[in-house]
């Protein structure tokens, strides 16, 4: 029997793959209504373009990914095709109605991850962070969290999920994923700054003998300056003074000088 993945979501206009698992060559999907269905038999990539959805969205566990790593991601070669350097993702959507409050008709979201685990992520073709990525689909209630994606079996497994994963859930249906994020890193900000307030504090203690020492060569410094001054003005006094007498000697000197007849 066939099997069919079935996405539902009216914002979804286009699905571009590249390199991507199975997808070896450039294929785009086209999501013209509100229900959209992909068929095909086992094997044919029908999961692929699930995880692809999933992957474009943030995704960052590769065991939701059905890999290991991000090289997993990379369509591997076949016989008639060599492998990939890059798989790269792109999920055009529908903003007519300014649902992103953003100022384009189309807003298209996409990620590449390389051979050496680098990942990219762009926004209209532009480079933008995950966290950007993250803050745009937390306004129309989208995530990474996988109660938008059902897999075949995971009807139970959402209904039995832990209350960490529900709360992932109930997060990115509210929009809330994003200040998660900037909380985490708030505390990273703090932690960093407490750890550069313990080196501040320790270089402190490490420089207050060589204070005391430089005050001390600073104080002694200011007593041979004010000396310097003093016995510049007193060979400034002796100086005008030797002058002063000297000239009255020459004064002197000519009275007593008679004419020579």
């Amino acid at each position: 029997n066939a099997i069919f993945d079935i996405i539902s979501f009216m914002l979804f206009k286009r699905l571009e793959i590249s390199g991507f698992k199975s997808f070896a060559k450039n294929a785009v999907l086209e999501f013209p209504s509100a229900i959209s269905g992909i068929v095909g038999p086992n094997g044919s990539g029908k999961s692929n373009v699930a995880d692809s959805i999933r992957w474009v969205l943030g995704e960052q566990s590769m065991k939701n990914l059905r890999g290991k790593k991000g090289e997993d991601l990379i369509f591997a070669g076949a016989e008639t095709m060599p492998r990939m350097g890059k798989a790269s993702v792109e999920l055009v959507f529908q903003n007519s109605k300014n649902q992103f409050k953003l100022e384009f008709d189309e807003i298209a979201v996409g990620r590449r991850v390389y051979r050496d685990g680098v990942n990219e992520y762009t926004l209209n073709g532009s480079p933008v962070r995950l966290k950007d990525i993250v803050e745009l689909l937390s306004k129309v209630g989208l995530g990474a969290s996988q109660h938008h994606i059902i897999a075949q079996g995971d009807a139970d497994r959402i209904l039995y999920v832990s209350p960490s994963e529900r709360k992932s859930m109930i997060s990115d249906a509210l929009g809330l994923r994003i200040f998660e994020i900037k909380k985490s890193e708030a505390e990273r900000k703090i932690e960093h700054t407490e750890e550069n307030i313990k080196d501040v504090e320790s270089l402190q203690r490490e420089l207050v003998p060589h204070i005391k020492y430089l005050r001390v060569q600073a104080e002694k410094s200011k007593g041979v300056s004010e000396l310097k001054e003093f016995l510049d003005n007193l060979s400034k006094e002796f100086v005008r003074r030797e002058l002063k007498s000297i000239c009255h000697e020459e004064d002197v000197l000519e009275k007593e000088i008679k004419p020579i007849l």
